[in-house]
């Protein structure tokens, strides 16, 4: 439905420096941290985006060592400082997660400092068009968030799986939304953007499961506490002819719980996913969506 649970980053061309070099920064490493995380070495791209600064916020409570990347440096920047003033260990990088060189080279320098790399979670956006048919719809409008998806998806989970399948395990995350599996009117190419990730993480689970490397996909309603999904139901409401408030009563009625997902709740689900509490999980989807789906 939306542009969604991730906000857009802004466009413009940025790659991945070594760590003592511009565009990175390096905190004093905390104190190892308790948690369900604890130990574990995460790099979430997208870092900055309002679920990205959810889940590793989420990520730093339960005691990962974050690597936080994301195109716009000074804002990753800022929630690493403001995530190792609260005692996790946080690193900064400029990265273009659509550009497969930068991330090869960023994940080797997060492997030189850490060691190795246990959680990879891409939360980038993933553009395009919503609020229209796709009969008005050009082919280049309705197929940029699928390649966006493909493209950027396809590059930060091998490039991932290539340094997890060496020391034997790893958990590599996705999210998507519940147009994945019910279409909704004027979604654009989002929805088969997120069916198109959900397949991926399939493929690669069956691919990678022989060496201890899982992969799960988070699918959302849609949390109506990120900007990118109010902007999202905003186009959808212009396309309906009703308010913002009666757009958003609309998906909250179809849900079991009668509301949508809060930001918070999509990082927990995403630690839990991540934890080694879920170990027996792989190419599954875990079902974030109040119950607007049932599985």
């Amino acid at each position: 439905m939306d542009p969604t649970r991730r906000d857009f980053l802004a466009s413009g061309a940025a790659v991945a420096v070594p760590f003592a070099a511009r565009g990175v920064s390096s905190r004093p490493e905390a104190a190892s941290r308790p948690g369900l995380l604890a130990g574990k070495r995460a790099v979430v791209y997208g870092a900055a985006g309002a679920i990205g600064g959810a889940v590793s916020r989420a990520f730093a409570r339960e005691g990962a060592q974050l690597f936080l990347a994301g195109r716009t440096f000074d804002k990753v920047d800022a929630l690493a400082g403001e995530l190792s003033q609260a005692g996790a260990s946080a690193t900064a990088a400029a990265v273009d997660a659509l550009d497969r060189a930068a991330v090869e080279k960023h994940l080797d320098e997060v492997v030189r400092a850490a060691g190795a790399i246990d959680i990879s979670f891409n939360l980038i956006g993933l553009g395009g068009d919503q609020g229209q048919p796709l009969t008005a719809m050009t082919r280049e409008a309705f197929a940029l968030p699928i390649e966006n998806a493909m493209r950027t998806h396809f590059i930060t989970a091998t490039a991932a799986s290539r340094h997890m399948q060496k020391r034997g395990g790893g958990v590599i995350l996705a999210l998507t939304a519940q147009v994945a599996r019910k279409p909704y009117v004027a979604s654009g190419g989002f929805g088969v953007a997120c069916a198109a990730i959900e397949g991926l993480w399939r493929q690669l689970a069956i691919e990678l499961g022989p060496e201890g490397v899982r992969l799960i996909t988070l699918r959302s309603s849609g949390s109506p506490d990120a900007p990118g999904v109010a902007a999202a139901i905003t186009e959808h409401a212009k396309a309906a002819g009703v308010t913002l408030a009666a757009f958003e009563a609309r998906i909250a009625e179809k849900t079991m719980l009668k509301r949508m997902p809060k930001m918070a709740e999509i990082a927990n689900a995403a630690v839990l996913a991540a934890s080694d509490q879920a170990s027996s999980i792989t190419a599954a989807v875990l079902n974030c969506t109040c119950g607007e789906i049932a599985d």
